[in-house]
């Protein structure tokens, strides 16, 4: 019998490992399964610029596995049972199909499956935690789902000139969305909201030139500050202020998929799976977990963060351990580690922050146009490892993308 592999998320590190699996083993071994509740890949690092209007390359994905031997299922995971190694999902079907002319609409009940499994790669990652703030699950916006970028999508395009929109987080996220914004919607007056300084996680070069676009863009900037409370027309602060919103964009972090908490995998606190140097579970070696989902520790002893740049690695290593599994093959082993983290500032700006393997920031950055390019390259890299999983972004690339880089941003600081 064939060895069933099913992977659960179809996101960057759920799409890559099950088409590098497919690569790495013959389909008359094994069968690979992704189940994915939508039909599209999503480019998450790509939602800033979907809310601001922009529109992103349609990406089915059925049609990106055609031809590997990779199953796509359409469907929502309900409940995974890791003793009886079984995967129940539901999906839609169309009962009681009306006549056309009969001009009643079709209609859709869901249908319940349960998918056997021999082994489990687990990857449905991450969506917004609204941190248990009053207000902000009734009327925040967020930007972890294709849904709700198209949520905010619409109620952006529904603002009229000067009016206020907010938002909440200073990271990555926060980041990339106020100034995605407020580049593509100067009319309207946007500010951040950061617990910290803006930007204290970069160098001295990156933060200053973060603050001079976020000033030349007219970002307004609260800085040491922690929100308290969200209504639909403000933002209320720790000491009292209130902050006039007509829109909030939450980004303050994201919570893992509560899937794995009704389990009996070994979790963290925060119920992302501890998984060992192969992406296996330490309680059950028959599941790999990758991506958002898991926990694994990287260069310094320190956990790795929950990024595009974290679970794509994480992927190919899980792929590539079970794949030596099965065939007997040597366990590979490479090691996560940071290279750079890449922030994008509107279309015509971006920050490249170098770091250290352990994800500290190092006195070198690239900014301006030329990051921006940068940027770009690195998202479609992504994509295109997504189509392309054997390999992903080569390394020999990516070195010589990150030397020239490196190489410029030396240039002008000796200039």
């Amino acid at each position: 019998m064939k060895h069933r592999i099913v992977v659960l998320g179809a996101g960057y590190t759920g799409a890559v490992a099950a088409g590098r699996l497919a690569k790495r083993l013959h389909r008359e071994d094994v069968a690979v399964t992704l189940v994915n509740p939508e039909p599209d890949f999503v480019e998450r690092v790509r939602l800033h610029q979907l809310a601001t209007g922009q529109d992103l390359t349609p990406r089915p994905l059925r049609e990106m596995f055609a031809g590997t031997g990779v199953d796509v299922k359409l469907a929502k995971v309900t409940a995974v049972d890791v003793d009886r190694r079984t995967v129940t999902v539901t999906s839609s079907h169309r009962a009681g199909q009306a006549e056309p002319e009969s001009g009643e609409p079709a209609y859709e009940e869901p249908a319940y499956e349960e998918l056997e499994y021999d082994t489990l790669v687990y990857a449905l990652g991450s969506g917004w935690n609204d941190g248990g703030v009053p207000g902000v699950a009734e009327h925040a916006y967020e930007l972890s789902s294709r849904a709700g970028a198209l949520r905010l999508r619409d109620r952006l395009a529904a603002l009229d000139a000067g009016r206020p929109v907010v938002v909440v987080g200073g990271g990555l996220t926060g980041v990339e969305a106020a100034t995605e914004i407020a580049e593509a919607r100067p009319d309207l007056d946007v500010a951040l909201v950061a617990r910290g300084v803006l930007g204290d996680w970069l160098s001295d070069k990156g933060r200053a030139h973060l603050r001079k676009v976020v000033d030349r863009l007219g970002i307004t900037v609260h800085e040491h500050t922690t929100v308290a409370a969200l209504e639909a027309d403000r933002v209320t602060t720790a000491d009292g202020t209130a902050v006039p919103a007509e829109v909030t964009v939450w980004t303050t972090g994201f919570a893992v998929h509560p899937i794995a908490q009704a389990t009996a995998l070994e979790l963290t606190d925060g119920g992302r799976i501890v998984v060992d140097d192969a992406m296996r579970s330490v309680s059950h070696p028959d599941v790999y977990a990758i991506g958002d989902a898991a926990l694994a520790i990287g260069p310094g002893d320190k956990p790795l963060r929950m990024s595009c740049a974290t679970g794509v690695p994480m992927a190919w290593q899980a792929a590539d351990a079970l794949a030596a599994q099965l065939t007997g093959a040597k366990l590979p082993h490479v090691s996560i580690r940071y290279y750079q983290q890449c922030v994008s500032l509107g279309r015509r700006e971006g920050l490249i922050q170098f770091v250290t393997a352990d994800d500290r920031a190092v006195n070198r950055a690239l900014t301006g146009r030329l990051a921006a390019r940068y940027k770009e390259l690195i998202c479609k890299s992504a994509a295109w490892g997504v189509a392309n999983p054997t390999v992903g972004m080569p390394s020999r690339r990516r070195r010589v993308v990150q030397r020239e880089a490196e190489g410029r941003s030396r240039a002008r600081a000796a200039a």
